[in-house]
């Protein structure tokens, strides 16, 4: 009998390498199944297969060419690198006759063992290969001295000692007898093959048997019953065989689904017929590993913009628009072909701020855009913004922006906004352009006036008020209706807006009141000065102004 190896381990776990070589070298007997890329090497792990069969025919098949070498080898171990990286149990390629003479087999196994490939099946014939289903008889056998060169070169090449090379023996197939199947089975086992493969196209598997019950355990014996597939396991375990390869099936199955799939749907032009009978799409993200990037992104980007949030407050009709808004709110008015809130939420996207939470009010069944999740204030017609954005308190984040619906503005204020530092920022127009001023404008009292520079300035806000002069002095600016809340600031926020509900004025207090109060309790909040390149749509004027603001 042959010896059983001493496992070479990696940490704690066998290498991939020992885990086949447990495989070959088992008492009792083994099985893996076909796969031919990542999805589908994935898919066998989980149904609990302990290794992989990299079949040659289904790789090439998912290429769309012919089990010939039409794939080239660096294709092929291209595809082995996907299916071995999302995996943890051992590979063992079809390597047909190693893609050339001993020297193209030596780079093959330094380039499998780079990639985590744990064996090569090669079979001696010549190269090119054809299938051996394919006039298999008419086949020429390699010479057996030439075969034997390839093994021990493969074997000389290999850094892994548990890395196996598998000799297929194609005698049977190509028309010989018993007696010259066992002469090549000696000579490769000599060589240093680790396992030997004898291949059959009988329907039954007396070849296979009578061959295992001659080699009388010398080495293992690894069978492919694709064409004797009918054939109890059991006879298999009694006679002594250490690995069954179920080696088509994978590509098999999904052609034949994808075959019935497309006519079905070609035939009925509609889905609805198949939608329940394939795998839902939450499977298909299951498969390539969505959620762990998910984690990945909260573990390495908790600060990141990937996580920025963008709260929208869009409950008020907008009246000054009479029957244009008669079926819908003001955020859901057309600007060059769709609404002004898909201009907003476009702008956030394009900065990956994807988590957007509309506030609703009137009409809100209306706004459908997608990439939102709406949010109804039902008590908008008798309560202000603050009320809104207390709405959607359950909702905050620890960076997240507040900003008005019928705000319309230039990608690089967001960006701007986005790369200042503090906890709270407010967005100030120093400009003050009257193209800008509709509606009932609310100046902004700062520390420092904009001094034009390119580089960003230290400003406080000091208080936001309707009117141009106070006891703050001048104004410098218009709060355009945006502001940022970023760590302690949404604390802060969450503590203001528990405080401000218990006042009796709470449901006509709007967000410049709350960065009032905020100030009041000795809360920062820094300004970043923009000059212009925004727009508050207030009225049909602004309609028109907008359309220099689109992009």
């Amino acid at each position: 009998m042959y010896q059983i190896s001493q496992p070479v381990t990696i940490g704690s776990k066998p290498s991939k390498s020992t885990q086949l070589r447990r495989l070959l070298e088992s008492p009792q007997l083994e099985f893996i199944m076909e796969a031919h890329n990542g999805i589908s090497a994935r898919i066998v792990e989980e149904a609990g297969f302990k290794g992989i069969w990299a079949s040659g025919l289904a790789l090439s098949a998912q290429y769309g060419v012919r089990d010939n070498n039409e794939a080239s080898w660096t294709q092929i171990v291209e595809m082995l690198e996907f299916m071995s990286d999302v995996t943890q149990i051992p590979i063992l390629l079809d390597g047909d006759t190693g893609y050339g003479n001993f020297n193209n087999m030596r780079r093959l196994v330094r380039k499998l063992e780079q990639r985590g490939i744990a064996g090569v099946c090669i079979e001696d014939k010549l190269f090119p290969k054809t299938n051996s289903f394919i006039n298999g008889s008419r086949q020429p056998l390699a010479d057996i001295d030439e075969f034997c060169g390839k093994i021990k070169a493969g074997k000389d090449s290999q850094q892994d000692p548990d890395f196996s090379i598998v000799a297929r023996i194609e005698a049977l197939i190509a028309g010989w007898d018993l007696s010259e199947a066992l002469r090549r089975a000696e000579a490769y086992h000599a060589a240093g093959a680790d396992a030997i493969l004898i291949h059959s196209k009988s329907s039954r598997p007396d070849q296979v048997l009578e061959f295992a019950a001659s080699w009388a355990g010398r080495s293992p014996i690894v069978l492919v019953p694709t064409k004797y597939y009918s054939t109890p396991t059991d006879v298999f375990r009694k006679a002594g065989i250490s690995l069954v390869i179920w080696a088509n099936h994978m590509i098999r199955a999904a052609v034949a689904s994808m075959q019935a799939i497309a006519r079905e749907v070609q035939a009925n032009e509609t889905l609805i017929n198949i939608e329940d009978d394939i795998a839902p799409v939450k499977e298909i993200f299951r498969l390539q590993g969505a959620d762990e990037l998910q984690e990945a992104e909260k573990r390495y980007f908790i600060n990141g913009r990937h996580h920025t949030q963008a709260i929208v407050l869009a409950a008020t009709r907008g009246k000054e628009f009479a029957g244009l808004t008669e079926d819908k709110p003001k955020v859901m008015l057309p600007l060059g072909g769709k609404p002004l809130l898909r201009h907003l939420v476009d702008k956030f996207k394009k900065l990956a701020i994807n988590d957007i939470t509309v506030v609703a009010g009137y009409k809100a069944q209306t706004i459908d855009v997608p990439g939102t999740q709406v949010i109804c204030n039902s008590k908008y017609e008798t309560t202000g913004e603050l009320a809104s954005l207390a709405c959607s308190q359950a909702t905050f984040s620890d960076d997240m922006l507040v900003v008005y619906g019928d705000l319309l503005f230039r990608s690089y204020i967001l960006r701007d906004l986005l790369e200042c530092p503090g906890e709270i920022i407010a967005v100030v127009d120093s400009a003050m352009n009257s193209k800008s001023i509709s509606g009932s404008p609310d100046y902004a009292y700062c520390s420092i006036p904009d001094d034009l520079s390119l580089f960003g300035q230290d400003v406080n806000l000091l208080h936001i008020s309707k009117a141009t002069q106070t006891e703050w002095g001048q104004t410098y600016g218009r709060w355009i209706g945006m502001l940022r809340f970023h760590g302690e600031g949404r604390q802060w926020l969450d503590e203001a807006l528990d405080e401000l509900q218990t006042q009796p004025d709470f449901k006509s207090l709007g967000i410049p009141d709350l960065c009032n109060y905020l100030i009041k309790q000795g809360k920062p909040i820094k300004v970043v000065y923009i000059r212009g390149n925004w727009l508050d749509i207030n009225s049909l004027d602004d309609l028109d102004l907008a359309f220099q603001l689109k992009k």
